[in-house]
């Protein structure tokens, strides 16, 4: 991505914050664009794959799936050559590691593979891909125009919430995604960039896609009386959000372990296939059975199921969506794990409005009279809010994108419930908990973030002079007397830190001549209260010089060798300046 010189230079003279404002409308109006592109590939290669299909258990729903796959693992493997998956998480890891840096590839791979994955039916979301794709364009135009990390900061997150606003063509639920998921400290002055990338990406979306809502739905009015079903719903969704971020966690894991990506492709293409076959609502993102579930056309979803005898049946009804249900987890797991790029974002709101018919049919064969589609179109969010753990995001994304503003209150309160029933078990979304396990990630907590953000080797000097075992004192007494340090490190022949002489502490020898031939530095050292080990998080590092009280502490590698101290002023130094970025202050 490239800026004229000229319009570089113009940019360059204005005060960074009004350049910040102008970018964010250039960000907000590419990553529109980027949302309409990527739509717009996906249904070009489905429509050109699907016009020779015949969609009623197809062989074909067995091979394309794995074919999709199979190329964008190529892709990946010979031409990007990085792993750009489970895109949503890349850019929180970026935020907190790499100064919010965005490989400049980002801006289109995730586009090119997730096109190809989705589009040849691989049972995943766009939404985690375009997210990626606008977070390395506000990314890699913040870095290009020279602004400050906190900024580049925020123009990341104006990438991704112009992505979400374009893709879903809902402002404000980019603006909540980004405070909710990514940006760990959403100050006012930030709130304005957002604005105008979201608004922006809209209307581009507007322009090309048209404005009506992405899904049309028949809702009833709310009724009072439903609300102690909703909460039912609420409960029920959180722990079925849990079933799908620990299945899909636990799988992953399990897929990883086999190391040759081709025989990974294999397994996963066959399994993959096999549940589309056997239910072909599993075949791309879904979005389409959503729409006949909110309009009230179950009956059109079968899909030439082989199952779908089940539906001919009252309570095989929703036995036969609680199976897709179930099954919708493995088979999104089997296309990220076996080289199809997509997100858990798509897969969420399907398995959401999946669970929701199922819930209230069975409150209706139960003898209940509850609105169906009010209960689909409420599930999204639950299932969306307890999966991500962000139900601001959740609310507001389903009423903006169904127009269900009428079903405001049920939204609030199934979101919540959901949100509050996984937090009792799981503290981590399912974007964040492999991000919380390494300590990289970033949280709302101000100290906790500028911990994270903190980098223990750019904290040691290395200005003391070394002294070996076998160092007369006499050596010692002369290093002292050439030199400002107040402490010596002590290491051994290969260099592996064994103690340290403190100049305060060994005064009582500077006197005695006599000594100065008899004692050597492995008599006089000490031991260190404790060691710090290279890379090691800061909250650590943190809690060492709470609990010895040092005033510095030697840094070792994984072999023992000496590499410098670190000292308490200059780590409350580093701390203090890091809060002062990331809190925009002056």
């Amino acid at each position: 991505m490239t800026i004229p010189q000229t319009h570089k230079s113009l940019l360059s003279r204005l005060p960074e914050r009004p350049r910040l404002l102008i970018l964010s409308l250039l960000v907000g109006v590419c990553s529109g664009l980027a949302a309409v592109l990527l739509t717009w590939s996906i249904d070009a290669v489905r429509s050109l794959l699907e016009s020779g299909i015949i969609r009623s258990r197809n062989i074909f729903y067995l091979i394309l799936p794995g074919v999709g796959m199979l190329i964008s693992l190529l892709l990946l493997r010979y031409i990007i050559k990085d792993n750009i998956r489970h895109g949503v998480t890349k850019v929180l890891f970026a935020v907190s590691r790499g100064e919010s840096k965005i490989k400049p590839h980002n801006t289109w791979s995730s586009m090119l593979t997730s096109a190809v994955t989705i589009g040849f039916g691989g049972s995943v979301g766009a939404e985690a891909p375009i997210v990626y794709t606008g977070a390395a364009i506000g990314s890699n135009l913040g870095r290009l125009c020279g602004l400050s990390y906190r900024n580049i900061t925020v123009l990341l997150g104006c990438g991704a919430a112009g992505a979400i606003a374009g893709i879903f063509k809902a402002p404000l639920a980019g603006v909540l995604f980004t405070m909710e998921i990514l940006l760990f400290n959403i100050s006012l002055s930030s709130m304005l960039p957002l604005l105008i990338s979201t608004v922006s990406a809209t209307v581009i979306s507007y322009i090309f896609r048209g404005q009506t809502a992405m899904f049309s739905s028949n809702l009833t009015p709310f009724s009072m009386g439903n609300i102690p079903f909703y909460i039912v719903m609420g409960v029920l969704l959180g722990l079925g959000s849990l079933y799908f971020m620990r299945s899909t966690l636990w799988m992953e894991d399990k897929l990883a372990k086999i190391g040759n990506a081709y025989i990974r492709w294999a397994i996963c293409s066959v399994g993959l296939g096999v549940m589309i076959f056997l239910f072909p609502q599993l075949y791309g993102e879904g979005y389409v059975i959503l729409g006949e579930l909110l309009s009230g056309q179950e009956a059109l979803a079968d899909g030439g199921s082989v199952f779908s005898w089940l539906t001919g049946r009252g309570w095989g009804v929703p036995l036969f969506f609680l199976l897709i249900f179930l099954v919708k987890v493995p088979a999104m797991t089997f296309t990220n794990a076996g080289g199809g790029n997509g997100g858990t974002f798509g897969p969420t709101l399907f398995c959401g409005a999946i669970a929701g018919f199922v819930i209230a049919r069975f409150f209706n064969l139960a003898g209940a009279d509850v609105p169906e589609q009010n209960f689909v179109l409420v599930g999204m969010a639950a299932m969306m809010a307890g999966v991500m753990q962000a139900p601001m995001t959740a609310i507001f994304l389903i009423a903006e994108i169904s127009g269900g503003y009428q079903l405001l209150i049920p939204l609030i309160l199934t979101a919540t419930v959901s949100y509050g029933t996984v937090r009792l078990f799981e503290k981590y979304s399912i974007y964040t908990k492999r991000i919380a396990q390494s300590g990289d990630l970033l949280t709302h907590d101000t100290d906790q973030a500028v911990l994270t953000l903190m980098d223990t080797n750019s904290l040691i000097r290395d200005k003391y002079p070394r002294v070996r075992l076998d160092t007369p004192l006499r050596k010692v007494v002369s290093e002292i007397t050439n030199s400002t340090a107040a402490v010596l490190p002590v290491l051994d022949t290969e260099g592996r830190f064994q103690g340290l002489i403190d100049v305060g502490n060994i005064r009582k020898y500077l006197l005695r001549t006599d000594l100065y031939d008899k004692r050597n530095a492995a008599n006089i050292m000490e031991d260190s209260p404790a060691v710090i080990t290279e890379g090691e998080k800061m909250e650590s590092v943190m809690r060492k010089f709470d609990r010895t009280g040092a005033w510095r502490l030697p840094v070792v590698d994984a072999g023992r060798h000496y590499l410098g101290f670190i000292s308490r002023s200059r780590l409350l130094m580093a701390y203090r300046d890091e809060l002062k970025e990331i809190s925009g202050e002056d």
